[in-house]
């Protein structure tokens, strides 16, 4: 099997030890404040639709033309629109899960974080965030200036397939406890700072974002997108549909108002 270069590619390295067979270990996710969280189910990454969760399957019916995946994985939802006939583009800043996603036949996939991701791509009809990746934007000013971008690389009837989780349906002190910390630093609530690990490999820490409806809602204000459609999965996962506004000129969004956590 293959080794992740320079120790950093925890993530790439379980699902290419997942897809070679080998399911020893399991993918941690660390949280800055010490709460670990070790994610077992490494092989949902390359899981088939129908094993998929509700909200994902359902969210998937609307993707249309060009597809941009973002933080792709294994593939699996590029796949699946693949075989749909669709045109899919995967990217990931991991570059052995892009590796497993040719391996497992994935035509067009391209190593690439979230912020290299521009016009130069080409142009899209829908870009997919399934699996919590509009997490990937990591906070509400980088997620804004990475949202005008989307909306200058796709068409006029272009949408955003988004899921992510609501970090306000918890009881958990742990959970609640950090959400107190994020304010006091001036962050949302649902702002992350982790890393995964993986045997011996770590990656880098990076945001990662929560968000409820209401801001998420916030979030795409001024962006020229708006969420039209929220699929729910029966728990605090939910997918957004997200279209173009085409009422609203894009431009810089208010302060944070006090209604938003």
């Amino acid at each position: 099997m293959r080794k992740a270069p320079h120790n950093r590619d925890a993530f790439g390295q379980a699902l290419y030890d997942c897809y070679g067979g080998k399911t020893g270990h399991a993918l941690v996710i660390e949280r800055d404040d010490g709460l670990v969280d070790a994610d077992s189910l490494a092989t949902a990454y390359l899981s088939e639709y129908k094993d998929w969760p509700i909200q994902q399957r359902k969210a998937i019916r609307l993707a249309r033309g060009k597809v941009l995946d973002v933080g792709c994985g294994a593939g699996r939802h590029s796949l699946h629109l693949q075989q749909k006939g669709l045109d899919a583009l995967g990217i990931d800043a991991s570059p052995l899960a892009i590796e497993v996603c040719k391996l497992r036949g994935l035509r067009s996939a391209k190593v690439m974080s979230i912020d290299r991701i521009g016009p130069g791509l080409g142009t899209f009809d829908t870009i997919i965030m399934l699996g919590n990746n509009f997490g990937l934007l990591g906070g509400l000013e980088r997620g804004r200036v990475l949202l005008r971008r989307f909306h200058r690389m796709t068409g006029r009837a272009a949408r955003i397939i988004a899921e992510t989780l609501d970090p306000y349906r918890t009881d958990d002190p742990c959970h609640l406890a950090y959400h107190k910390l994020n304010r006091a630093r001036g962050r949302l609530a649902g702002q992350l700072r982790i890393r995964a690990r993986y045997k011996d490999l770590a990656t880098s820490w990076f945001d990662y974002l929560f968000v409820s409806k209401e801001e998420m809602r916030f979030m795409l204000d001024g962006t020229g997108w708006k969420a039209v459609r929220f699929i729910e999965s029966g728990g605090p996962v939910y997918v957004a549909a997200i279209e173009k506004d085409r009422r609203a000129r894009r431009e810089d969004a208010p302060a944070l108002p006090g209604g938003i956590r």
